[in-house]
């Protein structure tokens, strides 16, 4: 019997038998395909969870440094900045209440760029919440402009002067004694002991009137007596009651001259001058002065009061036009 030839005739090829798939490195050979490829995915996992970690611990510890120095540095700062202006506070009297808002804004502005630090370490996009955040404070600020008014209304007065606590001041159409002054509002006790609280705002943004700001003031009293009268003799006779009066500074000199004629009057005006805290009843004295020469420019005039204190009366004071640094007065 012959040979038995493959199908296909003798020019067929041999059927090839298919190659296996490589093995993965670093597994067991006998594994199957599947059971490696699980192993490789779990081993690749566990390595990028590993260095994700090791990267979040390394960033996180490096964000609670920068937190650590950030609020220290937001203490100093706030402290250097009650410092330098308790510095300039002995040259330039400046109020408590401006130190204190200062060494806050200081600080947190220290607080606000370590905040955006820590966040950019942590590697949250600080863009979109700087966004977020400015958009809520315009329209915060919208809101609330009329508080914000107030507030820099505070911060110019503090940082400018015009009045301190302890003045009496004039503004809003109120009088009266600044008892208290933060950055929102002023509050007044007017002169018959009532609370008045004006807003900054509306102080600032008004004419003010320091009473309290020269240490001396003038009394002027203008009145009238009739044409008949005699003036010379009538204005002797002032003359001499205002020198009495130990109240009055005698440097600049009493003032006593006639403003003001017509066909049945003369306008004499009188123009001393006076410690501060004397010019209330010097000027209450003129003003009865005034009214007993207006009804008879020939009645004897009544002595004036002594002075509060006669061992160092206030005519021998020389005129200061402001208080001198240091007094003690906010």
């Amino acid at each position: 019997m012959g040979r038995v030839r493959p199908f296909g005739g003798p020019g067929a090829a041999a059927k090839e038998t298919p190659a296996m798939p490589p093995a993965i490195p670093g597994l067991a050979l006998g594994l199957p395909l599947a059971a490696q490829r699980a192993v490789h995915l779990d081993t690749t996992i566990w390595s990028k969870f590993v260095d994700t970690g090791g990267d979040f611990v390394v960033n996180l510890t490096v964000a609670l440094v920068i937190l650590l120095v950030t609020i220290w540095s937001a203490g100093w700062a706030g402290k250097l900045t009650q410092q330098a202006l308790s510095r300039f506070h002995r040259k330039h009297d400046t109020d408590p209440t401006l130190r204190i808002f200062a060494a806050s804004v200081a600080r947190n502005a220290v607080i606000i760029i370590g905040g955006i630090a820590v966040l950019t370490q942590l590697g949250v996009k600080t863009t979109s919440i700087i966004a977020a955040v400015g958009a809520a404070s315009l329209a915060i600020g919208l809101a609330m402009q009329g508080a914000l008014s107030n507030v820099a209304a505070g911060v110019m007065i503090l940082m400018f002067r015009p009045y301190r606590v302890g003045d009496i001041i004039e503004s809003a159409g109120r009088i009266g004694r600044v008892r208290a002054l933060d950055l929102f509002v002023t509050e007044l006790a007017t002169l018959d002991n009532l609370k008045v609280v004006v807003p900054n705002g509306k102080v600032f943004g008004d004419i003010i009137i320091n009473h309290s700001f020269h240490d001396m003031r003038r009394a002027d009293v203008v009145f009238r007596v009739p044409l008949t009268a005699d003036v010379p003799a009538l204005m002797q006779r002032l003359s001499e009651r205002l020198k009495a009066d130990k109240r009055l500074l005698k440097d600049p000199p009493p003032i006593l001259e006639v403003t003001g004629m017509s066909e049945a009057f003369v306008e004499i005006a009188a123009r001393p001058w006076a410690a501060r805290d004397a010019y209330g009843p010097v000027k209450a004295d003129l003003l009865l002065c005034a009214r007993i020469l207006e009804a008879d420019p020939e009645a004897t005039l009544p002595p004036p009061p002594a002075a509060a204190n006669d061992a160092a009366p206030v005519a021998e004071q020389k005129p200061v036009s402001r208080r001198a640094p240091g007094s003690g007065r906010r």
